[in-house]
C-alpha cells in the first residue's frame, strides 16, 4: 500500500502550491511533484500490512498511551493532528508538548470524529484502536487514503522483548524522518535498563504473579507480552511465564498452587489498587500463598506494562519495590 493522503487534505495541498498566499511552509516540503525528502521513500511492514512513505507524516493521530508518548519522545508533536486514549497524564517531561495538541476523543473516537482530525497518518497501540466493528479499520482507513501503523505488541511474531521496543521506536523514527532520535532514545533507555542490571548482579529471583483484574478468574500476564521480560529485568520470575499470550485469565487455584512470591498489581482503570489489595487478601484460595500472608505487594501502572518508551522505568520502579536492598 502506497502511502496516500486522504481527500480531506486536497486543500491543503492546493493552498501549499499557492504559497505565497496561504503563508505555508517550503514547497518541497508539500509539492506533489517535489522530489522526496533525504531518506525517503521509506518502505515499513507492521502487522501484515506494508506501506510506502514518500515523505513523513504531517498530520498524526495517536490512539493509546504508550504510543502518543512514543512520538512526543521523538520530538514530533508538530506532526501530530490530534491524540486519543490516555489511561494516564502523559508523563511530566511530554506535558508542555502534549498541551498543544488536539484531544479528539477522551477514548476511542468514532471514524467520522477520526476523520475530521484529517489525518493522514494513525498510529494505535493496540488491536481495538482498529476495531473494525466500530468502523476504524485499517484496511477501511487506507480507502480514505490514511496510513496507519500497530504498535508491534500488538501482533507478535515471537516473544516481546526490550529488542522488540528497539525496533518499534526505530521504525517510527524513520518513518518520520527523524532516525538519530530514535537512536538517542534508544541510548536514554537502555541507560535505565544497564543500571538496573548493575543493582541486581547475582540476585536471587522472586517469584511474581502479576494482577490485572477479575474476581472469578485473575487475569494476569503471560509470557509473550513485554510485561514478561519486565519482571525479568526487574529481578523476578513471571509464574504464568508459560501461558503463550500477553495477557489471560487463570483460575486462583492456580496462583495458588505456584505459590508466589510477590503480587505485582497493574494499576489502571476505575477499581483502585487499595481495592484489588483488600480482594486478594480476603481471598480464601490465596490464604496460603506466601505473598499473600506476607502482604508482599508491587505496582505498576499498566502504562507503563506494554510497549512504549515508560518500560525501561517501568523496570526500575518494579526491582526497587521487589528488591529495595538493593537500591539503598
Amino acid at each position: 500500500m502506497t502511502g496516500r493522503r486522504p481527500l480531506s487534505l486536497l486543500l491543503a495541498v492546493s493552498c501549499a502550491a499557492l504559497i505565497t498566499a496561504c503563508g505555508g511552509g517550503p514547497s518541497d516540503e508539500t509539492g506533489p511533484a517535489a522530489p522526496p525528502p533525504r531518506g525517503f521513500p521509506v518502505t515499513v511492514e507492521n502487522c501484515g500490512m506494508t506501506t510506502t512513505y514518500e515523505r513523513p507524516p504531517r498530520r498524526a493521530v495517536t490512539m493509546n498511551q504508550h504510543v502518543t508518548e512514543v512520538l512526543l519522545a521523538l520530538g514530533l508533536e508538530k506532526s501530530m493532528a490530534g491524540t486519543a486514549f490516555l489511561d494516564d497524564a502523559v508523563l511530566p517531561e511530554y506535558e508542555a508538548a502534549y498541551k498543544g495538541i488536539k484531544v479528539v476523543a477522551d477514548e476511542y473516537p468514532s471514524y467520522e470524529t477520526l476523520l475530521s482530525a484529517e489525518p493522514d497518518f494513525v498510529y494505535g497501540g493496540f488491536t481495538s484502536a482498529f476495531d473494525e466493528k466500530e468502523g476504524r479499520s485499517r484496511e477501511r482507513l487506507a480507502d480514505a487514503g490514511i496510513d496507519t501503523r500497530l504498535d508491534i505488541e500488538a501482533c507478535p511474531s515471537g516473544p516481546v522483548t526490550m529488542e522488540t521496543l528497539d525496533r518499534e521506536i526505530r521504525d517510527v523514527a524513520e518513518v518520520f524522518g527523524v532516525p538519530e532520535r530514535g537512536e538517542e532514545q534508544l541510548e536514554r533507555l537502555h541507560g535505565i535498563l544497564d543500571a538496573v542490571a548493575e543493582k541486581l548482579d547475582g540476585v536471587e529471583p522472586v517469584k511474581v504473579f502479576v494482577y490485572d483484574s477479575g474476581d472469578k478468574t485473575a487475569f494476569t500476564a503471560g509470557g509473550a507480552g513485554i510485561g514478561n521480560e519486565m519482571i525479568e529485568l526487574a529481578g523476578g520470575v513471571n509464574l504464568f511465564a508459560d501461558v503463550d499470550k500477553s495477557f489471560a485469565d487463570v483460575s486462583f487455584e492456580q496462583v495458588a498452587e505456584r505459590a508466589p512470591e510477590v503480587v505485582v498489581i497493574y494499576d489502571y482503570g476505575d477499581q483502585s489498587v487499595e481495592d484489588k489489595k483488600r480482594f486478594l487478601l480476603a481471598s480464601p484460595a490465596l490464604r496460603n500463598v506466601p505473598a499473600i500472608k506476607d502482604e508482599r505487594f508491587a505496582v505498576l501502572p499498566l502504562s507503563s506494562a506494554v510497549l512504549g518508551v515508560r518500560a525501561p522505568a517501568g523496570v526500575e520502579s518494579l526491582a526497587r519495590q521487589i528488591h529495595p536492598d538493593r537500591f539503598r
